[in-house]
């Protein structure tokens, strides 16, 4: 990556700061080359604080650190785009973005994973999702077929509230039973992307 740093009087160019998982923006700060060296260095977004007048690592002070997953270049090498996996609150108001927007993917799925997987290790009486691990793997790739018997069944009749009631059971068992295998859905998305691409 050829940034170009003086292009700039100050040397500082625009840093756009957005989740790797939700694709949502969450804040714009400034770098210099020292800056950009040290974010390199350490996989953690560091900026130049105009008001510190100083190299500033996000997070070091509150711990909510931005850690790099990947660095690009816009297509005149003077503003950087860093996609980041974020630990808390982004905004130094507490708000998750700079933005105050909610840091959740406008797509629910991989929402309804996160709260998959801490659900698995409530206690059994206060979850479903819980009661279901305890079971074991067959129990819930069980549950999967009879959801999926139930899908056919209710696919074959005119109601569409129920049709979509047991399909919607059938992804929510779907995703429970690919968290028990160690998989995301992202894993089965991958495969079919490149099934299409042949």
């Amino acid at each position: 990556m050829n940034i170009d740093f003086v292009k700039y009087s100050d040397g500082l160019v625009p840093v756009i700061v957005q989740d790797d998982e939700t694709n949502k923006v969450l804040m714009l700060g400034f770098m210099n080359e020292e800056a950009l060296a040290k974010t390199h260095e350490i996989g953690k977004v560091t900026f130049y604080s105009r008001t510190k007048q100083r190299l500033w690592t996000k997070g070091e002070e509150s711990g909510n650190f931005l850690f790099v997953k990947t660095l690009l270049a816009d297509c005149d090498n003077d503003t950087i785009l860093i996609k980041a996996n974020p630990v808390g609150p982004v905004c130094h108001t507490g708000a998750d973005t700079c933005f105050n927007e909610s840091n959740r993917s406008d797509n629910f799925l991989p929402y309804l994973e996160k709260v998959i997987e801490q659900r698995k290790t409530l206690t059994p009486d206060k979850s479903y999702v819980a009661s279901l691990f305890k079971k074991g793997l067959n129990k819930i790739a069980q549950k999967v077929g009879e959801e999926a018997v139930e899908v056919v069944i209710e696919a074959k009749d005119n109601n569409e509230e129920l049709f979509l009631n047991e399909s919607a059971d059938l992804l929510f068992h779907y995703l429970i039973l690919l968290n028990a295998k160690g998989y995301k859905l992202h894993d089965v998305i991958q495969i079919l992307q490149k099934r299409h691409s042949k």
